[in-house]
């Protein structure tokens, strides 16, 4: 079996980097905040103030601490959206976001990469699963070749895609909905929910991917 993850420098270091730098920026934040005070334009201004009549050391103290559980918060967004990829001669897994997307050798037919997605087709050309990650790509073809799965360098069906608009006639009402609260999740930058929502899509039979911020679907 292969394994492709984060380099273990990264997967350990975000829990040390993450809160050295959140306490870092908060402490900055603390020095500056009686010069900040005298911007009257700058928002917040009640909190600097505060800031300033706190004596010390309990303002560097609650700083360097709020700066720190603010890192940690970071550091756990940030290690629920790496995934990680077993490779077996029998199965494939990923997991990502506290989810396992397992698949037996016969339900994959081939993988591709297109820009930072993973992407599993299955013998009957559907998406089993479309995730995006930092692994390197060169690292996942290597993974799955080696374990006798056949690696494309595109997508087969990159032709079939369509851009969605409101309303596709083609589409079911349901399937819409999705694609509609997909769509603000996009403009909002809530990658997550973007990312559940393209899953409830492909569960309805429906493949979807994004360029520059618009749907495109097959």
């Amino acid at each position: 079996m292969t394994t492709v993850q984060e380099a273990a420098a990264v997967r350990y270091g975000i829990w040390v980097l993450c809160p050295v730098v959140g306490a870092a920026v908060v402490w900055g934040l603390k020095l500056a905040a009686g010069w900040i005070t005298t911007l009257k334009w700058f928002p917040f201004q009640g909190v600097f103030r505060l800031i300033t009549d706190i004596p010390e050391p309990w303002v560097t103290v609650a700083a360097l601490a709020i700066g720190a559980v603010a890192g940690v918060v970071l550091a756990l967004m940030w290690a629920a959206e790496m995934m990680s990829v077993e490779v077996s001669h029998d199965r494939v897994t990923l997991t990502k976001d506290d989810k396992t997307f397992d698949f037996g050798r016969n339900e994959v037919e081939s993988v591709f990469a297109e820009g930072k997605q993973l992407v599993l087709l299955s013998p009957s050309g559907a998406e089993l699963v479309r995730e995006t990650s930092d692994l390197s790509k060169t690292r996942l073809a290597d993974a799955f070749t080696d374990q006798g799965y056949r690696w494309r360098d595109a997508d087969p069906f990159a032709d079939d895609f369509r851009m969605w608009v409101e309303h596709a006639p083609e589409l079911p009402a349901d399937v819409n909905a999705l694609f509609t609260a997909r769509r603000k999740a996009i403009a909002k930058y809530e990658n997550e929910e973007a990312a559940e929502l393209a899953r409830e899509i492909r569960k309805r039979g429906v493949y979807v991917k994004d360029e520059k911020r618009r749907q495109y679907y097959r």
